[in-house]
């Protein structure tokens, strides 16, 4: 079988695809909407579906809630489909609550981002115009005014009540045998809003069909499937997942992999907020066989893990997203697990409403600069400047309420332009190489940032690295390192250049070398812009000090 997994995608086959009426590949045996998707899994009934930090919500418990919060939204609020409804909260059982009730009701749902500043909340309410406001105690200081200001209304979870703020715990109990309303959510209907970081501008509200929702839940079991069979196994058999998710659910990876879990009838273990040691006790605990999470974070657990002597016995699979892995990542988990813990990574975008390419097992240890395969649904291809398109069914449809951000970012026949620059193997895998705005041009040769940060990474001592171009004279642009060292290592700038000149051409080892945290935001992406600015203001005197 090829790595596109023709026994799988052919006529007949599970992911079989077809040409939508727009020209897009569609899968043809799957859920046309969320709510179609969401259904599918009742049958999980009384399985562990939530582990909270004080209660664990079944199958059952997790859609009667649901289901009555939006019944609430219909018959006692009045919103009808195509209001908004932003949801704002930590990583809270609430929150798969409050999103789901959307999608029974038609709303579109917009997770909004907890590490937003209250001016950038406040941009966005009034950009997308929510009739509800979905929050918990820790953020409704934060949108109290600009959700009023607005006219929605404000419902709070383990919150106080206060005036003009309903609190969630008042509500009556869910029936549980309670039915969702009787609303019509058809393919073409928008789902959900997601909001781009912002990293280049104001963030813009990237907007996903059921259709495309629907597809993007179909991907990760795709590759599932094709990583059972190159494994020797029968795709769909075996126990349920654990999963411990630290990914914010406001970000599309979340999606990636509650949409796997939640259709394999899993449990999906949930963190507040991110801490190495507590990921290794829960992982213990709960007995967790999946773990997903930004590559920062990755390898912030197996530090713990060593530091801990814990062999994190019940883990099968460990898969990043959200941000490039670096190389060395593989490596480490084969040279303490062995096999025993796949290793698995992909790509994705808000655009692309989550992964649409994985890349998983020996084929990522033997390859791990490649970011794997495309799901049945996708078609890719690369442009004149080897900038990677996409195009099929998981793609938004466009930028809210900005047509000329929508037609900047796709081509008229639909390809999203990714700002990627990739190449296609002839085994159809796909090497993303970085990000075209991310390359230093030093002297009329291009660096690719994300190589040179993959090999500091290699590096003993270093625990994060960062690379940006820094202004130059002659060449233009000098590459500049900013590398944050593990606790009680010890390595000068001298150390860390000598060692990536052993492994990369001249023209792209850093002639500078600053120490320091690098800043990333809540995806786990480097804020690159943040950094550049931080590193040109030193001078290049003073940076040049630093090594």
């Amino acid at each position: 079988m090829s790595v596109r997994g023709e026994g799988l995608v052919g006529p007949g086959g599970p992911f079989e695809v077809v040409r939508g009426e727009d020209g897009r590949l569609e899968y043809l045996n799957a859920p046309r909407t969320l709510v179609e998707f969401v259904e599918a899994t009742w049958a999980h009934g009384d399985r562990p579906f939530l582990v909270g930090e004080d209660r664990t919500w079944s199958y059952r418990e997790f859609f009667a809630a649901a289901t009555a919060l939006a019944r609430r939204f219909t018959a006692e609020y009045g919103l009808r489909p195509g209001e908004r409804a932003a949801v704002l909260m930590r990583n809270r059982p609430e929150w798969q609550v409050a999103f789901w009730a959307a999608q029974f009701a038609g709303l579109v749902a917009v997770p909004l981002n907890s590490w937003w500043t209250e001016g950038e909340l406040a941009y966005v309410l009034e950009d997308c115009t929510p009739s509800v406001v979905l929050v918990d105690g820790e953020t409704l200081s934060a949108v109290r005014s600009p959700a009023r200001r607005g006219g929605a209304r404000v419902v709070v979870f383990r919150g106080r009540a206060e005036e003009g703020v309903e609190r969630y715990e008042d509500f009556p109990a869910p029936d549980p045998h309670g039915a969702p309303p009787a609303v019509e959510v058809r393919p073409e209907d928008d789902a959900t809003i997601i909001y781009t970081s912002g990293t280049t501008g104001r963030p813009k509200g990237a907007v996903a069909t059921h259709l495309a929702q629907a597809g993007a839940a179909v991907h990760p079991r795709f590759h599932a499937a094709v990583g059972a069979l190159a494994r020797g196994q029968v795709p769909g058999t075996g126990p349920a997942p654990v999963a411990l998710m630290t990914y914010p659910f406001f970000h599309v990876a979340a999606f990636t992999h509650l949409y796997a879990v939640m259709a394999a009838g899993g449990t999906i273990v949930l963190m507040r907020a991110w801490d190495a040691d507590t990921a290794v006790e829960l992982i213990d605990r709960h007995r967790v066989t999946h773990w997903s999470g930004v590559p920062a974070t990755a390898l912030q657990l197996l530090d713990a893990a060593e530091r801990a002597g814990n062999p994190l016995a019940t883990l099968v699979q460990l898969s990043t997203g959200g941000a490039a892995p670096p190389p060395v990542l593989p490596a480490r988990l084969a040279e303490r697990y062995g096999t025993r813990v796949e290793p698995r990574t992909g790509y994705g975008l808000t655009e692309t409403s989550g992964g649409v390419l994985a890349h998983a097992g020996d084929a990522y240890r033997a390859d791990p600069a490649a970011a794997g395969i495309p799901a049945p649904a996708v078609e890719v291809r690369t442009d004149e400047r080897g900038e990677l398109l996409l195009r099929g069914q998981s793609l938004v449809r466009g930028y809210w309420r900005d047509e000329a951000a929508t037609a900047a970012a796709f081509t008229p026949d639909g390809w999203f332009r990714t700002g990627d620059l990739a190449t296609v193997g002839d085994d159809g895998r796909i090497a993303v190489v970085d990000r075209i705005k991310d390359i230093v041009i030093r002297g009329g040769e291009n660096v690719y940032c994300a190589e040179v940060e993959g090999v500091l990474h290699g590096h003993p001592a270093v625990a994060d690295a960062a690379v940006v171009g820094v202004p130059h004279p002659v060449l233009g642009e000098e590459v500049a390192a900013v590398v944050r060292l593990r606790p009680g290592a010890e390595a000068t700038g001298g150390q860390l250049r000598e060692y990536a000149g052993a492994r990369l051409a001249a023209y792209k080892v850093p002639a500078h070398v600053v120490f320091g945290d690098v800043p990333r935001g809540a995806t786990g992406k480097i804020a690159k812009r943040e950094l550049r600015e931080s590193v040109a203001g030193r001078g290049q005197e003073r940076v040049t000090r630093t090594v």
